[in-house]
């Protein structure tokens, strides 16, 4: 009998999250955080300036991933654990920001919900804003 991997969620189809229509308002306020670590002050403003414009676009969970150079984190990581319990309450998710420049992608904010969805199915589409 085959066993199934530890790192993998075997409960149901990626399908069954629910999303938000839009970012939550906070989330800008993390990718800005975040983006400050790696740019200015002023570039992560207009960065975050020009998601908040985006429109909301699906992208596969693997592509965002590959595209930031990133591995997705564990089941057991605490941040993706918090995510799978708001799956499991039904509570709505809000979609990930990404922003892209000539070198690749970065995810600005929505890394634990990338990788929850990874974890549960590699080629689950995520809503997510491109800046």
């Amino acid at each position: 009998m085959a066993k199934a991997k530890a790192d993998t969620l075997a409960t149901g189809p990626v399908e069954k999250i629910k999303w938000l229509d839009d970012v939550a308002d906070h989330d800008y306020a993390a990718a800005e955080a975040y983006l400050s670590l790696k740019l200015d002050s002023e570039a992560a403003h207009a960065a975050v300036k020009r998601l908040r414009k985006a429109p909301l676009t699906v992208r596969r969970a693997n592509d965002i991933l590959r595209a930031a150079g990133l591995t997705a984190a564990p089941l057991d990581d605490p941040g993706v654990m918090k995510d799978l319990i708001k799956v499991i309450e039904g509570t709505h998710l809000s979609p990930v920001l990404v922003v892209s420049a000539e070198a690749g992608a970065d995810i600005a904010d929505g890394y634990h919900r990338v990788s929850l969805v990874y974890r549960i199915d590699a080629y689950g589409e995520i809503p997510l804003k491109i800046g």
